[in-house]
This record gives C-alpha cells, sequence and structure tokens, in this order.
C-alpha cells in the first residue's frame, strides 16, 4: 500500500479506458495520454492496460509503506524521492518509508506514475478508470485526496530492472504542436474556405481545456448553414465546431453523443500531443490520408513492442547494476552504475 500525503491539482486513477458501453450512454474516460501511460507500465513490467495514477499540472506526493518498484513518464514534474531528484521517463525502487513528491509541470501537462501489479481498485464495467462527472470508477468515483490509501494489484506481466527509456522514445512537448486530421463526418457542412481555414492557421488551447475536451480559438470557421445536428456519435478526437466557429477536440471524457457538426478527426496517435498541451499553447492541423493514419497507428504499436524489447535488454544487461543516491552542490541526484566485460 501507499498513502496520498499530497494530492496535487487533479490526479485520478486511470487504465485504458472503459471501452464497449457508450452506446448506454457511458463515455469511456481513461489515460489522455496512452502513449505516456502504456510506456509507464511497462517500465514496471505491468501489463499495458494496467490502471495507474494520472497527475494533471501539479503533482502529488506519496508514501509507500512498502518497497515499491514504480516509474514516472509523462510530464517532467520535478520528482524527488527522500528530496533526490529521479529522472522522468525511468523505474526505480522506492524503499518502504520513503515519500516520492512531484511538483509543478515544467513541461507538458500531465505525468502518470505507475506501480508494479498496478492500482488495486474495483473495476467498473471492465475498467478501472475515474469519470469523475458520474461518480464511477477508481476510487469512489473522485480525484485523489489527501490520506487516500492505494492498494498495488497484481498486472504483472514480466521481470523487469530499474532503468531509464532510451532517449529515442522520449517524446519532446512543444508549444506550438501540429496534428493530423482526417475529415468528416460532417464535413459537409462547411464551406471549402473552412476546412482552410482549419488547416491553414494557428490556434491557441484556451482555459476550458480538461479531460472533455478542449476548446480552442483562432480564425472563425464558417457552417454552409446550421452547426447543429441530430446528435450522433462521438469519437475520441473528434472536432466539433458550434455556431460561434471555435472548434473543440474532444477527450477522454467526452460524451457519449453530441449535436455539434464534426468537421473531422484528429487520428489518435497525435492526441497525446494535444493532452501534453497547456493553456495558451498553439496547435495546427494537418490533413492526412486514411493510409497514413492507419501507418502512423501501426507505427505506435511497434513503437511499444520495441521499448519493451529495450526493457529487455536493459534487463540482461544490469544483472551487475547497482543504484546510489549522489549529492553535488547541494543537489541529489539518483544514479546507476552498471558493470559490463
Amino acid at each position: 500500500m501507499f498513502t496520498t500525503i499530497n494530492p496535487g491539482f487533479f490526479t485520478t486513477i486511470q487504465d485504458g479506458g472503459r471501452w464497449g458501453y457508450q452506446a448506454f450512454g457511458m463515455p469511456v474516460a481513461g489515460a489522455m495520454d496512452r502513449y505516456a501511460y502504456r510506456v509507464a507500465n511497462l517500465l514496471v513490467g505491468n501489463k499495458m492496460s494496467a490502471a495507474a495514477i494520472e497527475m494533471t499540472l501539479l503533482g502529488a506526493s506519496f508514501k509507500f509503506d512498502e518497497s515499491q518498484l514504480v516509474s514516472l513518464c509523462g510530464a517532467d514534474m520535478q520528482a524527488k524521492l527522500d528530496g533526490v531528484s529521479v529522472p522522468n521517463w525511468s523505474s526505480f525502487v522506492v524503499q518502504k518509508g520513503s515519500e516520492l513528491k512531484l511538483e509543478y509541470a515544467v513541461t507538458g501537462c500531465r505525468a502518470y506514475l505507475a506501480v508494479r501489479g498496478g492500482i488495486d481498485v474495483p473495476s467498473v464495467l471492465g475498467s478501472r478508470s475515474t469519470y469523475t462527472r458520474a461518480k464511477v470508477g477508481g476510487l469512489e468515483g473522485r480525484a485523489l485526496q489527501q490520506g487516500d490509501v492505494l492498494d498495488v494489484g497484481d498486472d504483472r506481466e514480466t521481470d523487469v530492472r530499474p532503468g531509464i527509456l532510451k532517449a529515442e522514445y522520449v517524446p519532446k512537448y512543444e508549444q506550438s504542436i501540429t496534428l493530423r486530421i482526417l475529415l468528416g463526418p460532417q464535413d459537409n457542412m462547411f464551406t471549402a474556405e473552412a476546412k482552410a481555414t482549419l488547416l491553414n492557421n494557428e490556434y491557441v488551447i484556451t482555459d476550458e481545456a480538461d479531460r472533455m475536451g478542449y476548446r480552442l480559438v483562432g480564425p472563425k470557421i464558417a457552417h454552409i448553414d446550421k452547426a447543429d445536428i441530430i446528435s450522433d456519435a462521438l469519437p475520441l478526437g473528434a472536432i466539433q465546431v458550434p455556431a460561434h466557429g471555435m472548434p473543440i477536440v474532444m477527450m477522454a471524457d467526452r460524451q457519449t453523443t453530441g449535436g455539434y457538426a464534426k468537421i473531422g478527426a484528429v487520428i489518435c496517435p497525435d492526441l497525446f500531443k494535444l493532452a501534453q498541451a497547456k493553456p495558451g499553447d498553439e496547435v495546427c492541423f494537418r490533413l492526412c490520408s486514411e493510409e497514413e493514419a492507419v501507418n502512423a497507428l501501426k507505427a505506435e504499436q511497434q513503437c511499444y513492442r520495441d521499448i519493451a524489447g529495450s526493457i529487455h535488454q536493459q534487463k540482461l544487461a544490469s544483472q551487475n547494476a547497482r543504484q546510489f543516491n549522489l549529492i553535488i552542490n547541494n543537489k541529489g541526484f539518483r544514479v546507476q552504475v552498471e558493470e559490463y566485460e
């Protein structure tokens, strides 16, 4: 078990999402940045679907009752273990009685803490994800609070050792991002000029950007006639355009249906960029083909396989590895020393 000392700004338990129930009005939820979430699980040898902790903008702090292998991925929240800095995109051992503290995100927006075995909370409709608007899943359907005690589960898959993710797999979070999109299903409700407006201009993320959707502001996207449609399904990444002409990109906690015309959708392999963007960051859209979208998904899936392979190689190479806490010029560092023949 481990205990929440400080819950941060908005910290929830998430997994891969509650898929298969949108027809009954139940949103999917799940991790906003599926890449960082899945890699965090890989680094501790979990199933990629294991429940982890998602922190937004301001990280949480936890005290561990037992020694645990944990990992941190996503936004850099200046993590420290008992006052000693620990690297992002890495796995490391937290000793019994130690405190892991995260602070404000200096890059990115959301960080993921995975614990070997996953977070053990009740599964609701096949998922442990928290959907706070309906108080479903996670811990009592809410964000974590001070004093919450979390149990560790048994969603382990492979044996791993502590290590740092190879730099080639670590994404960079920029303040200006480009998202690939596919047009439809109501792109026929927009003028050709409106589509060109969307694709040839920058939009800025407003303060209304959360797990449900990201509202953007920029040049107006004009409808041919009205903006409303008979409500239909809202897929992940759908770009709704209400009558005011400003786009809204639907995210993990989106409602299951919507009555605004959708000019297109962001392809899923690019959504992590938006999940890690903050209010004030700039967004550009680029049209891609279905073939490019499919290839992007295949590349993402291959990346997970490559990462799993590299972690296995790190395990073989680190049989004689040791970890140390160093203090240099009053700054703490956690280092790993490996012996090679």
